[in-house]
């Protein structure tokens, strides 16, 4: 829930980059979008920045650390790789303790965008103006992409919990969680495909009920059970939720439920 306690320490640390920016003739503005741009930010939140320049930082990690160390103090930082964005600097500040997400952009990269961010500050109302100028886009949910790959997915999985793989089983479920069934949750409760970002909060009770026995502990009995739910919860949000026009992989589906029951 958004309060102005709850933002007060961001705000802070907003007032300050904001400060650095003015300084800079290169600088074109500062937004931020997530949670401070949905209104839904609170004690627990990170900010998410968008830093607009001239020049190009990224993915300079050197030369997006320099920048960033200028809005406070910097603990730790890393690149974004791991999600696919080298733009994207993750950082760790103290006093007080704050994780930021700072985007470096260039204004043609600005065009590009998931969300509309809350623009922070400008020079000359150039983010603004790009806004008007452009629509975000969500990259939608792939359903032809993920039914290519989910009995693949599921047939390891009954692997690894055969040859008593369970921590790896398990791992392995909390993937498809987070890239297959949280998304199309969210898709059922018309909101963007993010994982299972807020599940407890967004989804309904049976719904989350439902997700939840997908959750395994790393033993045989329970993996089976977990396994089953999630191949059920997969085929009902499937066949609810896909275009008339997806190919479905019926002798798949089957080949590996037939050999989940060997195993069981």
């Amino acid at each position: 829930m958004y309060t102005l306690q709850s933002q007060q320490p961001f705000q802070s640390f907003i007032d300050n980059a904001i400060s650095i920016c003015r300084l800079d003739t290169e600088a074109i503005g500062l937004a931020a979008g997530g949670s401070w741009a949905s209104g839904e930010i609170d004690q627990y939140s990170d900010l998410d920045l968008v830093l607009v320049l001239a020049r190009q930082l990224a993915p300079n990690v050197d030369q997006m650390r320099a920048y960033a160390s200028n809005f406070g103090s910097l603990l730790a930082s890393f690149r974004g790789d791991h999600v696919g964005e080298p733009r994207l600097l993750i950082a760790l500040y103290e006093s007080p303790l704050l994780h930021v997400d700072i985007k470096f952009l260039t204004p043609v990269e600005f065009y590009h965008r998931v969300e509309n961010p809350v623009v922070l500050w400008e020079r000359d109302q150039l983010l603004t103006s790009i806004i008007r100028q452009s629509t975000a886009e969500y990259p939608p949910f792939d359903f032809q992409w993920t039914e290519d790959r989910f009995w693949v997915w599921m047939h390891y999985a009954a692997l690894k919990i055969g040859r008593g793989e369970f921590l790896e089983a398990t791992d392995f479920l909390a993937f498809v969680r987070n890239v297959v069934l949280g998304p199309m949750l969210h898709l059922k409760q018309q909101g963007l495909p993010r994982g299972v970002r807020r599940a407890e909060s967004t989804f309904n009770q049976s719904d989350l009920i439902r997700l939840q026995q997908t959750v395994a502990t790393p033993d045989r009995a329970s993996l089976l059970v977990s396994l089953n739910e999630a191949i059920n919860l997969y085929e009902e949000l499937r066949d609810e939720l896909a275009p008339v026009v997806l190919n479905k992989n019926r002798n798949a589906q089957l080949a590996v439920t037939q050999y989940l029951s060997t195993i069981q």
